[in-house]
């Protein structure tokens, strides 16, 4: 297995820390959440960037990296969603896209194609991981805002611009893929 895809699993393993800091309270635990969360953020940026440095881009790494960012993010709309910090609406269009995207790739592998994030999807996943990331920070589980209603604000602007992106990349994803499902 090359590096790349360690990096990618590597995301998924950190998942179960990030989910069990993210729910509690404490603000060490909310920064400690925030970190090993900003960690595997990252670590989708270096699985990328080294596999096409390095031409180590694997059907595994094609199939697994989309997977284990969605389920990065999804831990975290879904935690952010418990803890009020963000709307239910909000997260069940997000997860709603993740699972019709993710529905979508699984007849294109069934037909022989493995079909890799686009740009849109990149971008998309990006928006998300910073509103993830900016709510976790700028909208309190207790007491004051880090940045006052300023913060709370700015998390929310990234929130919808994530949300738009969504919407906007999965009509596209499944615009410029749908020859996948013209046999069904």
């Amino acid at each position: 297995m090359n590096l790349p895809n360690k990096l990618t699993l590597l995301r998924v393993c950190m998942i179960p820390l990030f989910v069990i800091l993210a729910r509690m309270s404490p603000l060490w635990a909310q920064c400690a959440a925030v970190a090993v969360y900003g960690l595997a953020c990252l670590t989708d940026l270096f699985d990328g960037r080294i596999a096409r440095s390095r031409n180590l881009i694997t059907d595994f790494g094609k199939f697994m990296d989309p997977i284990a960012d969605k389920l990065l993010v999804m831990s975290a709309l879904i935690v952010l969603t418990a803890q009020g910090r963000m709307p239910d609406w909000v997260c069940i269009l997000m997860l709603a896209r993740e699972f019709l995207v993710s529905g979508f790739r699984l007849v294109a592998v069934e037909n022989g194609r493995v079909i890799a994030a686009g740009p849109l999807g990149k971008l998309k996943t990006v928006f998300q991981m910073s509103a993830t990331i900016a709510l976790m920070l700028l909208v309190p589980l207790e007491g004051k805002a880090l940045l006052g209603q300023f913060g709370i604000t700015l998390a929310n602007v990234l929130l919808y611009i994530a949300l738009a992106l969504t919407v906007i990349s999965g009509a596209d994803y499944l615009i410029r893929n749908r020859d996948c499902i013209k046999d069904m």
